[in-house]
């Protein structure tokens, strides 16, 4: 009876290997495929009812198609020639006529024709305006390659052989060359961000086990449980259920990764446990799965349930980060929990070659008391618990206090790039010689009969450049009627700040005031009203989701440990250990790495990530010194726990921590600023909180720590 059922669970084994195998090679090639369903554009991340996005709505009425500018800049510092404006004209004519790589002609893409060379004040420049259709912008042209991308492409290449050689300046910018060259930043994302995060793993996993084996099962968890997470969120992208974007998908990358390392990390910690007690491979793999499927299950339950309150945001990209962050931790937990442990029983012993542990009774809690690194962090804490948890927190605190330095009232698309990009240098060449807001006009939608106090008002205004209303023909065609859509009509007005810059934001705040005045009728839109919107949703999302997701956080402590006192206890120590991360990173930023300032989700999504994962390693170690309470007694359990967890939580930090750093690979501001605070405040949460400031603070309090429990009455 006992040989059959071996042979039942040897053959279950082998059904769950084969299953994941196949669903691998399903899955694996649609996380290629998710960058296809991306959407970066702040304008469709804003809910309806933002006035910048009610502006869009009605604008649209007054052209035939959205329209989404490259602006085409050229500049020769000595002075442009009438040669040169004739080779401009001749491009600009040409453009239309350009073909993509699949043989198109951009004229079939653009939404409207292309306009006149426009020459600055100077004379040392001129612009070319070639509009795109913006609803085809996301057309494929060739796998991989949105009309958006190939235009610009297919510009710079004619550009190359056209312009340049005649010794002129040429860059192509404006939002689709921005656009565009997020497309190339982030199109290393499938392969540069995923290899240098698992390269950066197995090197630590290596170190970690000392097994060349073990790391590559533990690296194949982390890749199936990716391309599970993908077959779920390729679909829902592609059906406009979830919104991605190229930061939400680096960030599934680098979550799936994180945590189901992390999770094998405790597992096989588990697992090797046991095997020195049992012969048995089966009996030790079930006592290792059932002691550690309650921690990891919650860690998991506390970082899904915690990014699914992105949902309460008002931004679709922040919305769309929780689901799809969510399911790639659900895809993490799945392949830790089953694929994983398959995998273990399937080599045995032998995947820990060359270090095998045998039966000798050797019990992880034996290092408590001993000269190594746990035993003696165990001691300390047993020894001075109030000291060390007092010094800990006036650290943590120190630290803190330099939170309110930290800026992330919104940076310019100059910024968003670390790395020399042709469409930022034609930003800063543009505001040279033509206005700064040029080509990125203020939209301002308002009744017919009030066109003329409009256009007053605006330009009254300090730092609006001009102010015309649209006519039937072209904007600001002198003695042209304005055009009247639906008893509208469509003001447009160029700013003297660059649009993007948060000096033009205030000027639109501004400008919204002063017309508010005249009718609430009178909406004010266009791109750098976007971003205002887009600053005042962070701000509001702050308020919503972080109380959320503590009262999410500290109602599964709460039935995890069944204790109210235990719960409170860790939430307070990971919010001061996010406060000290916040203020850190503010030093850094603003005095050693001198960056403009920071995306306004930039908080939101530390906290989010801070909070959430760097409870998984209060989890890991509050659940192991309950259990080892139980037997001990809650101080003994304490010190026990502490030294038993501490190898194990600790690689788990570095391997976390490490895996964000890898976001740093990528050029852009805001990744670069998530990989340092993520990597940071998990290696605080690692080192200080769940090492010092936790379990000294516990030992403090003694076994009114499992308040209300029974075990709180325990001596």
């Amino acid at each position: 009876m006992e040989r059959k059922s071996r042979w039942g669970v040897r053959a279950g084994l082998a059904a769950v290997l084969v299953a994941w195998l196949l669903l691998a090679g399903i899955g694996g090639p649609t996380v290629g495929r998710l960058s296809e369903v991306q959407e970066n554009d702040n304008a469709n991340f804003l809910p309806k009812q933002a006035e910048s996005t009610k502006v869009n709505t009605e604008s649209a009425k007054f052209v035939d198609s959205a329209a989404l500018p490259y602006f085409v800049v050229i500049e020769r510092p000595e002075g442009i020639t009438k040669p040169d404006q004739a080779k401009a004209a001749a491009f600009l004519a040409s453009v239309p006529t350009l073909k993509l790589s699949n043989g198109t002609p951009i004229g079939d893409y653009l939404a409207a024709p292309a306009k006149t060379v426009i020459p600055s004040q100077d004379g040392k420049a001129l612009m070319l305006v070639v509009e795109l259709n913006g609803d085809r912008a996301a057309d494929v042209v060739t796998e991989g390659e949105t009309v958006l991308f190939a235009v610009a492409d297919t510009m710079r290449t004619s550009i190359k052989q056209e312009l340049l050689p005649t010794g002129l300046k040429v860059y192509v910018t404006g939002p689709g060359g921005v656009f565009a060259d997020f497309v190339v930043a982030f199109g290393g994302i499938d392969g540069i961000l995923l290899g240098v995060a698992l390269a950066v793993v197995f090197i630590i996993l290596l170190i970690v086990y000392r097994s060349p084996i073990l790391p590559i099962a533990v690296l194949l968890t982390a890749v199936f449980g990716l391309a599970l997470a993908a077959l779920v969120v390729y679909p829902l992208a592609h059906n406009d259920l979830i919104e991605l974007n190229g930061q939400s998908q680096g960030i599934l990358f680098i979550l799936v990764v994180g945590a189901a390392t992390d999770y094998a990390l405790l597992l096989v910690s588990r697992y090797k446990e046991e095997l020195h007690d049992y012969e048995d491979k089966y009996q030790a793999m079930r006592i290792a799965w059932r002691a550690s499927i309650e921690p990891i299950a919650a860690s998991a339950a506390t970082v899904i349930m915690g990014l699914l309150c992105l949902l309460l945001s008002q931004l679709g990209s922040t919305k769309g980060l929780g689901p799809v962050g969510a399911l790639g931790i659900a895809g993490a937990l799945v392949a830790s929990m089953t694929f994983l442990p398959a995998v273990l029983l399937a080599f045995g012993r032998r995947i820990f070659w060359p270090v095998i542990p045998r039966v000798d009774h050797v019990h992880a809690r034996d290092v408590v008391d001993s000269k190594r690194l746990w035993g003696r962090v165990s001691g300390l804490v047993g020894r001075s618990p109030r000291k060390v948890w007092v010094v800990s927190a006036l650290a943590l605190l120190a630290c803190a206090a330099f939170l309110p330095t930290f800026k992330a009232e919104g940076i310019r698309q100059d910024d968003l790039f670390l790395n020399e990009v042709e469409s930022v240098t034609g930003q800063a060449v543009l505001a040279a010689h033509f206005p700064a807001g040029s080509g990125t006009p203020v939209q301002i939608i308002a009744p017919a009969d009030r066109a003329a106090e409009v256009v007053k008002v605006a330009t009254g205004v300090e730092g609006i450049a001009s102010a015309a209303p649209s006519t039937s023909g072209a904007p600001g065609v002198p003695g042209a009627p304005p055009k009247v859509v639906d008893g509208k009509v469509l003001v447009q007005a160029t700013l003297e700040p660059a649009s993007d810059s948060p000096a033009a934001t205030k000027v639109v705040e501004h400008l919204r005031q002063e017309l508010d005045r005249i009718s609430p009728d009178v909406l004010v839109g266009g791109s750098t009203a976007i971003n205002l919107d887009v600053l005042k949703a962070s701000e509001r999302d702050l308020r919503v989701i972080i109380p959320a997701i503590l009262a999410v956080i500290f109602v599964v402590l709460m039935l995890l440990l069944r204790s109210i006192a235990a719960a409170v206890l860790l939430v307070v120590a990971n919010v001061l250990s996010f406060g000290a991360t916040v203020g850190v990173s503010a030093l850094v930023f603003n005095h050693v790495f001198d960056f403009p300032g920071a995306d306004p989700s930039i908080p939101l999504y530390a906290f989010v990530f801070l909070v959430a994962l760097g409870i998984d390693y209060s989890i890991f170690l509050m659940t192991r010194v309950r259990e080892e309470s139980l037997s001990h007694g809650t101080r003994p359990g304490i010190l026990i726990g502490l030294a038993v967890t501490g190898g194990v939580i600790t690689s788990a930090g570095v391997v976390l921590a490490a895996t964000f750093s890898a976001l740093a690979v990528l050029p852009i501001l805001f990744l670069v600023q998530i990989a340092f605070m993520v990597a940071f405040g998990v290696l605080l949460d690692t080192m200080v909180v769940r090492s010092l400031l936790v379990p000294a603070l516990a030992h403090d309090i003694g076994p009114r720590t499992w308040w209300p429990s029974p075990l709180s009455r325990r001596p």
